[in-house]
């Protein structure tokens, strides 16, 4: 078995562990930084009541706290299932170099546990999508909220 396929097997056994044990959804994920594991995660969803507790989030949210660190560059997450847009998108804001994961979407689809469609959603223009989205660009009295912010980092 390849190092990959190791943190696989571990991401795929969690997520069995999260069925069998928690009566939770069938989704594990494994972070790891120069092949030592840093974080490990479960789908919680039905457990938290939080629809954004997917595996691959819980595992980058504790990663975070065991670096102390914001950004997760040099890390790779192993997932048991496809991640979806929400959480590739985490994975790409918090710096993740590498993603594999070992049931696809093809796979999830016949048991509802596809992201294809979310995804198809996702490529459409902004006001095309299902969902409103629109840029309203309203000021509260004058204020630079982003201008704010940068010279609050400056000190």
């Amino acid at each position: 078995m390849t190092t990959h396929e190791q943190f696989l097997a571990q991401a795929i056994e969690l997520a069995r562990h999260n069925v069998e044990e928690r009566g939770g959804r069938p989704f594990g994920a494994v972070l790891v930084r120069d092949g030592a594991v840093v974080a490990t995660g479960v789908n919680e969803m039905g457990a938290s009541g939080d629809p954004t507790a997917h595996a691959e989030l819980q595992a980058i949210r504790a990663a975070a706290r065991a670096l102390g660190a914001l950004r997760l560059d040099g890390c790779t997450v192993y997932a048991s299932g496809h991640p979806c847009p929400m959480c590739l998108a985490a994975m790409t804001m918090a710096g993740v170099t590498a993603v594999y994961y070992a049931h696809s979407n093809d796979e999830g689809a016949p048991y509802g546990l596809s992201t294809a469609g979310v995804y198809a959603e996702l490529a459409k223009p902004l006001a095309d999508q299902a969902m409103t989205i629109r840029h309203l660009p309203v000021r509260v009295g004058g204020l630079d909220l982003y201008g704010l912010w940068r010279d609050r980092q400056r000190g």
